[in-house]
């Protein structure tokens, strides 16, 4: 069955009361874009969604359920963030990881050929090139994921190409690093990555650890990609709006700075945007933590016209100011 995209409609937002899918649906309906959400709640917040859009509490596995709710809200297409994003704790559950990311992406999948959606932007990563033995990464680069989600967002770049292939499906996936920073009270809740990791931290009174000093890099610690989860959003729209317009976009994006910042410099940036004054305390390397990947996003800049809009400080700043309004407790 050949599927078409229908220009005029809402868009569902899968995991939307997470992190990153609430900032998408605040992108959207800043754009004055209905949309409708879609999520279990295992790790998002209901409170995140905002008053009036519509909420549908439930798990991509439930097939039933996701086709109902697409051919209900008349949706146009899917912007596809929902799924388990531990990169480290996957290799302890492979399974798990396997059944919400894969699974569910077949399910999702499944769900929009039956209600006749035609368009997805999925929300993919970095992940799915592991440890690349390049500084910086391209769209060209062999991907070679080194854990069950890093597998998992591949496998699923595969199945809704593969899916496009089969029905005319209309798709763009975003690979991405780092995504710190908020937008309000919109914050970051994981408890393994970076930026909450150092503002739990301050905020106990304890000190943020350093893992390893002596990389080949200019002050020694690891450079990562960071990019600020505003910009990230508002490029989901991006997508999802050339899509919708009939737009021919490129299979994969990559989202990144192109030089990136070291953990030394947001530790540094840190005691700045907090007024905390500390000094790291410095650990031995992580095994597997290579010096330096970043990756340029001169591909998405054409194709979406991507760009980063905050720099290091107004990314701190406003996860600093994200957790003031949130509540110094929350975690």
């Amino acid at each position: 069955m050949i599927v078409r995209v229908r220009v005029g409609y809402m868009w569902m937002v899968t995991g939307g009361a997470g992190y990153i899918g609430s900032h998408v649906v605040r992108a959207f309906v800043d754009r004055g874009l209905d949309v409708v959400v879609l999520d279990d709640l295992s790790s998002g917040h209901r409170e995140y969604v905002p008053d009036g859009t519509a909420f549908v509490e439930g798990s991509l596995l439930d097939e039933d359920l996701v086709t109902r709710t697409l051919a209900e809200h008349r949706c146009a297409g899917v912007v596809h963030l929902a799924g388990y994003k531990y990169a480290g704790v996957s290799v302890q559950r492979p399974l798990h990881t396997y059944t919400q990311n894969v699974t569910g992406t077949l399910s999702l999948l499944s769900a929009m050929e039956r209600a006749g959606v035609g368009a997805i932007v999925f929300s993919s990563s970095a992940a799915v090139y592991g440890t690349p033995d390049v500084p910086v990464v391209t769209e060209q680069t062999p991907t070679s994921p080194e854990s069950p989600y890093g597998e998992s967002k591949l496998i699923g770049e595969w199945l809704i190409a593969d899916q496009a292939r089969a029905t005319g499906l209309r798709h763009t996936s975003l690979r991405y690093f780092n995504v710190v920073g908020a937008e309000g009270a919109l914050v970051d809740t994981s408890p393994h990555n970076l930026f909450p990791l150092v503002l739990d931290a301050l905020l106990d009174g304890r000190t943020p650890r350093v893992n390893g000093t002596d990389y080949p890099t200019p002050d020694g610690s690891c450079v990562r990609d960071y990019i600020h989860v505003a910009d990230l959003a508002m490029t989901h729209v991006t997508a999802a709006l050339a899509l919708a317009e009939g737009r021919s976009l490129a299979p994969v994006y990559n989202l990144g700075s192109g030089d990136g910042v070291s953990v030394l410099q947001i530790m540094a940036a840190m005691a700045e945007g907090t007024g905390i004054a500390f000094t790291p305390d410095v650990g031995p390397r992580r095994a597997g933590d290579p010096a330096r990947i970043v990756a340029p996003g001169e591909a998405a800049a054409r194709g979406l016209g991507w760009r980063m809009t905050r720099d290091l400080d107004a990314m701190v700043a406003s996860a600093w100011a994200g957790r003031q309004a949130a509540g110094a407790g929350q975690g």
